[in-house]
């Protein structure tokens, strides 16, 4: 298998950078904030993340395809990063402390592009948790400073934590009486957000989580620290991967019968 440790690292080194970046800016009274066409926000940090991003991978990988939220897709090859600059920047515009840096590194393979690394940096949490394909899940604030992560055993979905977004969406694509049987039947049920459930199913301290409609940088680094934790991250039709347009992630024991919920259709 390949040594995904350099690569891993330099993910580390752009994290840092963006983390800088965005927490020179986060509460800013002069933060600048547009509406892109699909009518979300973007600020001046996301762009400016990306940018450094951008640039360092120019550097230290000029050979490598480059994917990000804000400015596209650069490049060729069988190496991709993905990149999502904020993820959650309508929390980060309000001053809500729940947004990271999602910096992935995908290579083609028999399957297509599957994630290989992946780091999420949440600075305003003061938490950092990656994985590379092979090695493990971690958490902690740096590669010597990490406590290694595994999924939950829970092994009921009426034991079981279940975490979501928000409930738009659902509706939309006839799944919404689907996700109310499911938060019925759990033994709890937050509405957490964004990259943050992902991260405590891979913690075990979330069993269950899924997103109606989500993009590739969403979901490249948190697919493959799901998975490097044990856990399953598959489409809601269950194709295994961050490349469905939709997530369901889980312990594993529990993925099917999470599918089978939000798979109802009245």
């Amino acid at each position: 298998m390949p040594d995904y440790h350099d690569d891993l690292r330099l993910a580390h080194v752009l994290a840092d950078a963006a983390d800088a970046a965005t927490m020179d800016r986060f509460k800013a009274l002069d933060l600048k904030v547009e509406t892109k066409p699909d009518m979300t926000p973007v600020s001046e940090a996301d762009k400016a993340a990306e940018e450094l991003i951008r640039g360092h991978l120019h550097r230290a990988r000029p050979r490598d395809a480059i994917l990000g939220e804000e400015y596209g897709v650069e490049g060729t090859g069988p190496r991709r990063w993905v990149i999502d600059p904020i993820d959650g920047t309508k929390n980060y515009v309000r001053g809500v402390p729940v947004w990271a840096t999602l910096i992935s590194l995908m290579e083609a393979g028999d399957e297509g592009f599957q994630p290989v690394v992946g780091v999420v940096s949440a600075p305003a949490l003061n938490r950092r948790w990656w994985a590379a394909k092979g090695a493990g899940a971690f958490t902690g604030r740096s590669l010597t400073s990490a406590t290694r992560m595994h999924v939950s055993k829970v092994g009921r979905i009426a034991d079981a934590s279940f975490a979501f977004s928000s409930l738009s969406g659902w509706e939309e694509q006839g799944r919404l009486d689907g996700l109310l049987d499911l938060t019925r039947a759990c033994w709890r049920t937050r509405g957490y957000g964004d990259f943050w459930p992902y991260m405590m199913v891979a913690e075990g301290s979330v069993d269950i989580c899924a997103e109606p409609e989500l993009s590739l940088w969403d979901m490249a680094a948190p697919a493959i620290v799901v998975q490097e934790a044990g856990g399953r991250y598959t489409s809601l039709d269950g194709e295994d991967g961050p490349g469905g347009g939709n997530a369901a992630a889980s312990n594993g024991p529990l993925h099917d019968e999470l599918l089978g919920y939000l798979n109802q259709r009245y």
